[in-house]
């Protein structure tokens, strides 16, 4: 199918009026880019698959509405046909209207007609099998090729909102999972995503694993990656709930349970995850982090000595660390 997106440039202060303004017109799903600092809760909510900084926050904002077309090369807002001279004639007065009571910056519109596209999965083009040391990850959409036959395989398939083993702190987590990992181990995967980690785990001899994370997609998305993978669905329970915050989440998660706690979460969420962590560690457990750009590594030190235990080791790949620490067995 066709779109035609109406972009607006704005100001970061007029975002909220004005995508209020067009959904009550019946122009939904507004695509927002700015460079607007992420606040403190939505840094819990995100993945570390991310930059670490954005740039400079200029006050700047565009907002962009998508409308299909139809084969005919109409427009249909809210059940009504239209075209495009209309509809952008329909935005231009809502904005001038916005005009005389609040400021909304240069208020042009760009329109620009999509190619067709499948939304959901034209992204899969940009993933393709690669390897992470011995293990090779191949998206689910790819074969495995006859050359890689009786290699470790991990059949992943991130979706849209989890990341794919590419970036450097999960491969991190993966290296020190693979050191630490035995027969006997009981895994928490803090931030779980796609279940990369925890699915690995499994594969390399553990026991038992369990995934918490606050993004409800993330159960859909481990159910089907551990199918794919071989995983029975007991040996990897995936909650969704907030483990630092939520008792009810601590008390499910349990106290005191796994040899290896792993979150692979920005540095400002493992900050007050550790003192969880360490609630949930056997004696002697080992506490795997990473998501920590280079500058946050003492942060992140401090928060784990603070709350009793001993980092054994520290390891680095470009710009982000990953910090390994043993509860004692006292």
């Amino acid at each position: 199918m066709k779109w035609v997106k109406f972009k607006i440039r704005t100001v970061t202060d007029a975002e909220d009026i004005i995508v209020s303004t067009l959904y009550d017109m019946g122009l939904k799903g507004a695509q927002i880019e700015d460079n607007v600092p992420l606040t403190a809760l939505e840094k819990e909510q995100m993945f570390v698959d991310i930059l670490p900084e954005g740039p400079k926050d200029d006050g700047i904002a565009f907002l962009s509405f998508f409308v299909e077309k139809g084969e005919d090369g109409t427009l249909e807002v809210q059940g009504r046909k239209t075209d495009v001279d209309s509809l952008l004639a329909d935005i231009g007065r809502e904005l001038d209207g916005l005009r005389q009571f609040c400021d909304i910056g240069d208020g042009s519109i760009a329109v620009e007609e999509t190619q067709d596209i499948d939304w959901i999965n034209n992204w899969k083009q940009y993933f393709h099998q690669f390897y992470i040391d011995d293990i090779l990850i191949i998206p689910s959409w790819e074969d495995v090729k006859p050359e890689d036959e009786g290699k470790m395989v991990l059949h992943i398939d991130p979706g849209t909102a989890f990341g794919t083993g590419k970036h450097e702190t999960t491969q991190l987590c993966i290296r020190q999972l693979k050191k630490y990992v035995t027969p006997d181990t009981e895994l928490l995967d803090v931030g779980t995503g796609s279940g990369i980690l925890s699915i690995l785990s499994l594969m390399f001899g553990a026991k038992h694993a369990l995934g918490t994370d606050l993004d409800v997609c993330a159960a859909e998305a481990v159910a089907q990656n551990c199918q794919a993978n071989g995983i029975a669905p007991e040996q990897f329970e995936c909650l969704i709930g907030n483990v630092i915050t939520e008792k009810e989440i601590q008390d499910r998660v349990g106290h005191e349970k796994y040899d290896i706690v792993v979150a692979n979460i920005l540095a400002e969420v493992l900050v007050p995850l550790t003192p969880v962590a360490v609630g949930a560690l056997k004696k002697g457990g080992v506490y795997i982090t990473s998501g920590i750009i280079d500058d946050k590594e003492e942060t992140v030190i401090g928060a784990i000595k603070a709350a009793g235990l001993t980092v054994t080791e520290v390891t680095r790949q470009g710009e982000w660390v990953s910090v390994t620490a043993r509860r004692e067995e006292k």
